[in-house]
């Protein structure tokens, strides 16, 4: 812990907190592609079909 000098409590807590907002960002973006894949699903099951799929018929 020497090693990095006398700030070293402020570098560790950055790190700290840097890891978890990008912890937060990656657990909501999977949350969100759940949901979207569930809402789609929905949508498909209802007989909204993609447009993709229309095209290429």
């Amino acid at each position: 812990m020497s090693g990095l000098g006398p700030h070293a409590g402020f570098i560790l807590a950055s790190y700290g907190a840097v890891v978890l907002i990008l912890g937060g960002l990656i657990a909501a973006i999977l949350f969100d592609h759940r949901a979207q894949k569930r809402a789609l699903a929905a949508l498909e099951q209802r007989g909204a079909g993609r447009r993709s799929d229309r095209a290429s018929s």
